[in-house]
């Protein structure tokens, strides 16, 4: 008589996880560093040049009535908004024209500008963050801004990095994302963009194939007024790599 034979249990079986992102992009400025401060301080810093290099300009204008006359100069010709440098150029070559000051030093202005501009002071977890990040996944950048990752010290770390004023499209509009992942070998629905901006960040890319998380700082609730729904919403990159390995694995 032959023995009762039992299959052998199955060991119990796991859902799969979906695979991580081949590439994760950032916007840059109120995302990884604050930059409200930064374009104070280089404000302040080129009419100190100003009034040193250029005192016909610092004696006719402030720099109050300076941002006051870009406002007028964008307001009337808003192809502007693409480039906030071009404007800023622009606008300070019409105020040296107007105090009748040498219009050569104009981009000798910018050059100062745009060093302190680039003076930022990146989030305390902005930086360990990157590096946990790199060993996983492609990093790219997409910004709306004129900010010079090389001259920051972090364009090391990017694979990929589009802005606006050099590509021609601003966020939310999806060329702008798609050249990005395209930059990366990557396609969008591969990618994970990650803003401080519920519009122009978190709607742009997902509406361009890509998963959209918001970087909420400052505990806003923003998201329920604009009815926006991010893929996921963290207040520093110790949270989104949390949700990478919670959604992941």
């Amino acid at each position: 008589m032959k023995p009762d034979l039992k299959p052998a249990p199955q060991p119990a079986t796991t859902q799969a996880r979906r695979p991580w992102p081949r590439a994760v992009l950032f916007d840059l400025d109120d995302t990884l560093w604050p930059i409200a401060p930064v374009i104070l301080q280089a404000e302040q810093t080129l009419f100190a040049w100003l009034s040193s290099n250029a005192p016909r300009v610092a004696q006719r204008f402030t720099i109050d009535s300076l941002r006051q006359a870009r406002l007028e100069l964008l307001a009337s010709r808003p192809e502007f908004q693409l480039d906030l440098g071009a404007l800023r150029r622009a606008g300070l070559l019409a105020a040296f024209e107007q105090a009748g000051e040498d219009t050569a030093k104009v981009e000798l202005a910018m050059v100062e500008f745009f060093a302190a501009r680039n003076a930022v002071t990146p989030y305390d977890d902005v930086l360990p963050g990157l590096l946990r990040l790199k060993s996983r996944v492609l990093l790219g950048a997409v910004t709306n801004g004129n900010a010079d990752l090389q001259t920051i010290g972090l364009a090391h770390h990017f694979q990929a990095s589009v802005s606006a004023p050099q590509f021609g499209r601003a966020k939310p509009d999806p060329a702008i994302f798609h050249a990005a992942c395209a930059a990366l070998g990557v396609a969008p629905h591969e990618a994970v963009y990650v803003g401080d901006d519920l519009i122009l960040d978190v709607q742009g890319a997902q509406r361009a194939g890509l998963r959209g998380v918001w970087m909420n700082r400052t505990a806003s609730r923003r998201h329920l007024e604009e009815g926006v729904a991010p893929d996921a919403i963290v207040a520093n990159f110790d949270e989104l790599i949390a949700w990478l390995r919670h959604e992941f694995g």
